[in-house]
């Protein structure tokens, strides 16, 4: 099988059900989420590189990735008579079980906090900003078009989850957060049971 196919040399691609131009909003917005799949390959290896104490994170990460693709398939849905859409709403309920699980390991935080610490953390920072900006792509493209909407809250959950997870590697890795020094408290205390 070839890699190229020219077909697009004339600004056009295809998408499931048809062919857009490679600048349409669709193409934008699952193109996106296709750049945050790369970026949380590479924060899966900067956690390879924290050996053992990392191995559910990285897991999660990798389920995550398989994931991140049935959210581009279904943006790349032109009609959604088509076949039925990969992401369901169970995938969020166990984003959010996720984000519980991991924001019970770490300390209380009342101030903002900057993306770094550990090279993991600042990685997994670079996912939550990139999955933000697909969220924003993908609420542009609901606009104009029917959506799976279950792709939205995914990926409004899924950036809560790398703040989270961002915040589990430092404390594994013994490193502090990094606490915005102009912040005033923003956020309450957790609630420990």
């Amino acid at each position: 099988m070839r890699i190229y196919t020219r077909t697009g040399d004339k600004g056009q691609t295809g998408v499931i059900g048809g062919r857009v131009d490679k600048d349409d909003v669709r193409v934008d917005a699952y193109g996106t989420v296709d750049e945050l799949n790369s970026f949380v390959g590479q924060a899966v290896c900067r956690l390879e590189e924290g050996g053992d104490r990392f191995a559910d994170l990285k897991a999660d990460l990798i389920q995550i990735q398989h994931e991140l693709f049935d959210c581009g398939s279904d943006l790349a849905l032109l009609r959604p008579e088509l076949r039925p859409y990969k992401v369901a709403a169970e995938m969020v309920d166990r984003l959010e079980a996720w984000i519980d699980k991991y924001d019970a390991e770490t300390p209380d935080i009342t101030r903002f906090v900057l993306p770094g610490g550990s090279a993991a953390a600042a990685a997994l920072h670079v996912c939550r900003t990139v999955c933000r900006r697909a969220e924003r792509r993908v609420v542009t493209l609901a606009k104009q078009a029917d959506i799976n909407e279950e792709v939205r809250r995914y990926l409004n959950r899924l950036s809560d989850l790398f703040f989270t997870v961002a915040r589990t590697a430092n404390f594994r890795a013994g490193v502090p957060d990094v606490e915005y020094d102009r912040s005033p408290e923003a956020f309450r205390r957790k609630s420990r049971s």
